[in-house]
């Protein structure tokens, strides 16, 4: 099988362009977790499928490194993008990509034959209980909602924000000591997420600047996180930290992204997607 290993901003997965292979879905979960093993496979933080649509150009099936398939994943799917276009899946820069949670449009920044950013239009993000989902009363949001850990010590306040997967999103004093190896593994397998959860934790600079970690379920602590940084963002502006069509810059372990909740409602992500290396991987 033919791969391609790609990262944005560090967060990186085994690409297989499905045009040229077809699968059996039942071989799908215990692919991905052989593929991103370090020590026996090819090492990553999943597997994404890259394959033909019937309602956007391309689609895309993304399975974290556990083997269980994620809805949506913004650095992969500028990854997904920049694959598309330099693979001639697509003909034109703008096109639509396929996920579990919808169609995504994308936009393939070119300068002198070289591919510097992709911009991705994630959608409008839901912030009702019932949509990200939470437990409780459906029709609210979820805004510095005052939360204790099942240890019954540690407490914080949350902002729960879907991007066509579930985060939750705290706010800390000092990024360098957020408790995401301590809280993240908690809070990703509560009850009160049904779907379980990805745990964000921002550190407020300035109105245009955050700091951010992430802890993935699925994958634990990851480099980046692209819907987690927009949930970040929409986090901030719902709590008065940043402004609402202001672009601001997220700092993430792995480098920076520029997301823009827009007037409009929807939320731009805008970063880069790298390629590191091709190869073949041998199935049982």
């Amino acid at each position: 099988m033919e791969f391609t290993k790609m990262h944005g901003l560090g967060n990186s997965y085994i690409y297989v362009n499905e045009y040229n292979y077809s699968f059996n879905e039942e071989e799908l979960s215990p692919l991905a977790v052989a593929v991103s093993d370090t020590n026996t496979g090819i090492g990553s933080d999943g597997l994404i499928l890259i394959g033909p649509s019937t309602s956007c150009d391309v689609r895309m099936r993304i399975f974290n490194k556990d083997g269980s398939e994620a809805k949506n994943c913004g650095n992969g799917l500028r990854c997904v993008a920049r694959y598309a276009y330099e693979h001639g899946l697509v003909s034109e820069p703008s096109f639509t990509i396929e996920t579990k949670s919808g169609p995504v449009s994308c936009r393939v920044e070119e300068h002198s034959k070289v591919i510097s950013n992709v911009t991705v239009d994630m959608g409008n993000p839901h912030l009702l209980r019932k949509n990200i989902p939470m437990q409780g009363k459906g029709e609210e949001r979820v805004i510095a909602e005052p939360y204790t850990l099942e240890n019954g010590k540690d407490s914080g306040t949350l902002t729960a924000v879907s991007m066509g997967n579930p985060h939750a999103v705290f706010f800390v004093d000092d990024i360098a000591s957020a408790p995401v190896e301590s809280w993240g593994p908690q809070i990703e397998k509560d009850e009160r997420f049904p779907e379980s959860v990805n745990v964000e934790f921002v550190e407020v600079v300035s109105s245009t600047e955050v700091h951010f970690r992430v802890w993935e379920r699925g994958s634990g602590i990851t480099q980046a996180c692209g819907t987690g940084a927009c949930a970040a963002v929409v986090a901030s502006v719902l709590n008065g930290h940043c402004k609402q069509g202001e672009p601001v810059l997220v700092h993430l372990l792995g480098g920076d992204l520029t997301i823009t909740w827009t007037e409009e409602g929807t939320v731009l992500m805008t970063g880069p997607a790298e390629d590191i290396c091709t190869g073949f991987y041998i199935r049982d």
